[in-house]
């Protein structure tokens, strides 16, 4: 062989070598974790359940919900491990759900997944339909915490209250209408092209809800009392309002007076004041922001350009603040010593899910319009911004101090006493027998065994500060998930399947 051969072969060897490595640090699949976060959505849902149901140990279940108030408010999702329909909740998961597709709608499409991302949006946009009965109602909830929480059992077996609650002119509640607001017009924009139809019902409602709650304002937690206990609107109502109106503006095709509102009200209500270093189901303040930083480029004159930037500043401030590149240490997030971003003890990894996909999101504006993010401590460039993402989620998937994945069903360790009614119990399709409301308590709750049925997808509280976390049924701190958790992970792992596919296709192209 000669030189210039084996130098080929060495050649050859080494970039075979990169991409085993390549392979071996990165030992995740986003594919997998993607079809398995959509799967989780159909473990939540309320009502009669579909033929093409795919979760086979869940069956129908709320068929009575609304009778007693005379409108039909079957369907819709549960929001954690217990069977309250929550409305502020289910519509923040349908929102994130909705901007998943509308940003990675070709990357969950190339993914497969495509369908049961729609599916999953439509279960809650169908509900909303009929919880809007009339222009200035929201049916809020059905059924409340406390009776709930008395009871551990499945909810095909539900004998807890199933009282729904409302709000209308005399009751307002402006958060609530304003975030299913942004729900169905950011699910309008998602079914725009494959379902004309439906998505202009869904803009009328959004633009219906969005005049309710900007005309009758109040918190709605002062209308129903009953969710203070779990969903208490602490940002108040002034932050939905504007997310509400940048997602109809969007959804409008650009529609002046919703643009105009954002600007307009940006003091007032909040939106250029306000730099927080979380987003969730109660502050969108950071959504706000970010959505609002886009349109920067195309502002159509000086005040307006002027009170974008001023939105831009604050977005900006809360992602250098998750990357650690704010000058004074409180003024960044803090990490636990594995590296997850750490908010608060509660279910801290709704915060982590929102913040890498407004990370993912903001990075890849960022790289579309070639441009860098400026923080105090220096200028960060899209793809570090994108590796941060990146070590959020594999962080969730393994690469943590446990060594498991904190997505239920995914790899080979993960939680198996998540705190979960229908998932810690027999399934009642199996043994149809009627298990009480204390008799779940009695002979499930305590148990030491894994839960029967896997909440496949399912994005659990996570770790605390010191990366410990605790698998068992009464750790709801840890072990509880909500739909808002793994809501945002869904493009998030579109995304990084599209950036691992690159890379493999740049490696083979190289050799």
């Amino acid at each position: 062989m000669d030189e210039q051969s084996k130098l080929s072969l060495h050649h050859c060897c080494l970039i075979l070598f990169s991409v085993l490595t390549i392979s071996s640090t990165t030992a995740f699949d986003y594919g997998d974790a993607l079809m398995k976060s959509l799967l989780y959505f159909e473990s939540q849902r309320s009502g009669r359940l579909p033929y093409n149901q795919r979760v086979t140990w869940r069956d129908h279940s709320g068929l009575t919900d609304g009778l007693e108030q005379g409108v039909d408010l079957v369907g819709g999702y549960y929001d954690a491990g217990d069977h309250v329909k929550f409305g502020l909740p289910m519509a923040f998961t349908v929102t994130m759900l909705s901007w998943s597709v509308i940003e990675y709608r070709d990357q969950i499409a190339d993914a497969g997944e495509l369908e049961h991302a729609l599916e999953a949006i439509k279960w809650g946009t169908d509900y909303f339909i009929k919880a809007h009965a009339s222009p200035n109602v929201l049916w809020a909830e059905v059924g409340d915490g406390d009776t709930d929480h008395y009871c551990w059992q499945r909810p095909e077996d539900m004998t807890t209250s199933r009282q729904a609650y409302k709000i209308d002119e005399k009751n307002p509640g402006s958060d609530l209408a304003g975030e299913t607001a942004a729900a169905m017009a950011a699910a309008s924009i998602v079914f725009k092209k494959t379902n004309p139809h439906y998505s202009h019902l869904l803009l009328y409602h959004a633009q219906e809800l969005f005049e309710f709650g900007d005309k009758y304002r109040g918190k709605y937690d002062g209308s129903i009392g009953v969710v203070k206990s779990y969903y208490a609107s602490v940002s108040g109502f002034m932050d939905e309002l504007l997310w509400a109106a940048l997602w109809l503006y969007e959804a409008t095709d650009k529609e002046d007076y919703y643009l105009k509102y954002v600007i307009n009200k940006a003091h007032c209500f909040g939106g250029i004041g306000w730099a927080i270093s979380e987003f969730s189901w109660d502050v969108k303040y950071v959504g706000v922001q970010v959505l609002a930083s886009k349109l920067l480029e195309k502002a159509k004159h000086g005040h307006e350009g002027h009170v974008l930037k001023q939105y831009r500043s604050k977005a900006e401030y809360y992602l250098c603040s998750c990357l650690n590149k704010n000058n004074a240490t409180g003024d960044n997030v803090e990490r636990t010593p594995g590296g997850l971003l750490y908010i608060r003890q509660w279910n801290n990894m709704q915060y982590v899910s929102t913040a890498t996909f407004l990370l993912t999101v903001y990075s890849d504006f960022l790289r579309n319009s070639s441009q860098h993010l400026r923080c105090p401590t220096g200028t960060i460039d899209p793809e570090e911004i994108l590796s941060f993402a990146k070590s959020q989620v594999d962080y969730i998937l393994g690469s943590n101090p446990m060594n498991m994945s904190y997505l239920v069903g995914y790899g080979s360790k993960y939680p198996i006493r998540v705190h979960h009614r229908g998932a810690s119990i027999v399934s009642y399709r199996e043994k149809k027998g009627f298990i009480g409301c204390t008799q779940g308590y009695d002979n499930w709750y305590s148990r030491v065994e894994p839960n029967p049925n896997v909440l496949v997808g399912a994005l659990v509280g996570g770790p605390d500060c010191r990366d410990n976390f605790m698998d068992q049924r009464d750790n709801y701190m840890q072990t509880e998930a909500c739909t808002y958790n793994t809501a945002p992970l869904v493009g998030v792992f579109a995304r990084l399947l599209q950036l691992e596919e690159n890379l493999e296709v740049e490696l083979v192209a190289s050799y």
